[in-house]
């Protein structure tokens, strides 16, 4: 019977996806309610869960078809890290950044005395000199393991000289709470998405000193995952999806629907939360500290230009080595080759090939090497991508992963 009822939903073109109460849940949200999905034949039933632990199970166990989420938690699925290996398959990227690291007040004014948003390097090495004076381990508090928020955190440290898991501890908050711990003082720092950092910045309770998108400017984040049999089993509505989707961010990016989708994103059966701060995060604008001015950052969060969407291969590379490295894993090419595998560049061209959008021409690059606009070549369409640096200006070259993983251990 099960069977037959999934069948029937296959066939009626209905498709449940999970998703988390974050800003860059957007576009599953209004691809559903600007009938960008219906346009594509498909029904969306969105379902609200409030960690990334439920999420992946909901998605593993097949009561989701798809899921939003955290880019690192796909790979880790599949190279069965925490459980028994499950490959997934991610045809279509959500975002990019949009996240930030808040601390409490007093911790912000000791690392960033000036306020503002502190330079990456400048904030690393006045931890750095706190950490060593102040007698205890700082706690950080991420999202998850396998999530980009922990990677780019750690990414950040290390090179500030400040050692992860030796220095101080890092420990997971599911996205919902984050702002609650660091109220009650559980951590001393977060690392989240929106809205959250502005939550406990209206509270009182801390203070947006990075955005991640100072540390990798075009850090990979949100996925759309599928688990590879369901997506190769229904690859018509995984395509017509990924079609409902870059509509919905094209939607997103237009000023002039600011308003409106940070009314639906609002609502209680998405994020729940304040249209004012979701509107700020949509227009790249944040509150930095209570009281205080709204600051402007350009490309905070990243969801339509610039082939945003296009799942990088590279990406996935970049994402593994982050794994080797903090896991204390032995480099694998068998494992570095599924990690890859995950991001299927293959199915986004197949679903926008003739659609007149931008398709790069090759499936991978250099992340972190560019530091001016630079033309590329094109399958289809024009793509101009802008800078893409790392704050230590250490580009990652997916052709030399190995050295890559080994040069980052030295260091």
């Amino acid at each position: 019977m099960a069977g037959e009822a999934a069948s029937e939903e296959a066939a009626s073109g209905e498709l449940t996806i999970g998703f988390l109460p974050l800003v860059d849940a957007c576009l599953p949200i209004l691809a559903r309610e600007h009938g960008f999905a219906e346009e594509e034949g498909l029904s969306l039933r969105l379902v609200r869960d409030m960690s990334w632990a439920t999420v992946l199970d909901r998605l593993l166990y097949g009561h989701s078809d798809a899921a939003h989420m955290v880019a690192p938690l796909a790979i880790a699925t599949t190279l069965g890290r925490g459980r028994p290996a499950q490959p997934l398959s991610v045809p279509f990227v959500l975002g990019l950044n949009g996240n930030a690291i808040t601390m409490r007040p007093d911790l912000a004014k000791a690392v960033n005395p000036g306020g503002g948003l502190g330079d990456p390097a400048t904030v690393g090495a006045a931890l750095k000199a706190h950490v060593e004076e102040a007698g205890r381990k700082l706690r950080f508090g991420v999202v998850h393991r396998y999530s980009s928020h922990n990677y780019m955190l750690r990414y950040w440290l290390a090179a500030c000289g400040v050692q992860p898991d030796l220095d101080v501890e890092i420990t997971t908050v599911a996205p919902p709470f984050c702002a609650d711990a660091l109220e009650h003082g559980e951590v001393d720092a977060i690392c989240v998405g929106e809205p959250w950092n502005s939550v406990a910045v209206e509270r009182g309770a801390g203070e947006i000193v990075l955005v991640t998108a100072q540390i990798w400017r075009r850090g990979v984040e949100k996925v759309l995952a599928f688990r590879e049999r369901v997506m190769e089993e229904r690859r018509g509505q995984a395509e017509a999806l990924v079609r409902a989707l870059r509509k919905a961010g094209e939607h997103f990016v237009d000023p002039a629907n600011l308003e409106a989708n940070a009314a639906i994103l609002a609502r209680p059966e998405y994020l729940d939360g304040d249209a004012t701060l979701i509107g700020r995060a949509i227009s790249d604008r944040l509150l930095l500290a209570q009281g205080g001015q709204v600051l402007h950052y350009p490309d905070f969060m990243f969801q339509h230009r610039e082939a945003a969407n296009f799942p990088w291969v590279s990406q996935a590379e970049w994402l593994y080595s982050q794994m080797v490295r903090w896991d204390g894993l032995t480099f694998d090419p068998a494992d570095a080759a599924k990690a890859a595998r995950v991001f299927r560049p293959d199915v986004y061209r197949s679903a926008l090939l003739g659609t007149g959008e931008p398709l790069p021409g090759a499936s991978s690059k250099v992340e972190g090497s560019l530091h001016k606009p630079t033309s590329v070549s094109m399958q289809q369409g024009v793509i101009t991508l802008e800078n893409n640096s790392f704050f230590d200006c250490r580009p990652f070259d997916p052709e030399l992963l190995e050295s890559y993983i080994e040069s980052q251990r030295r260091s």
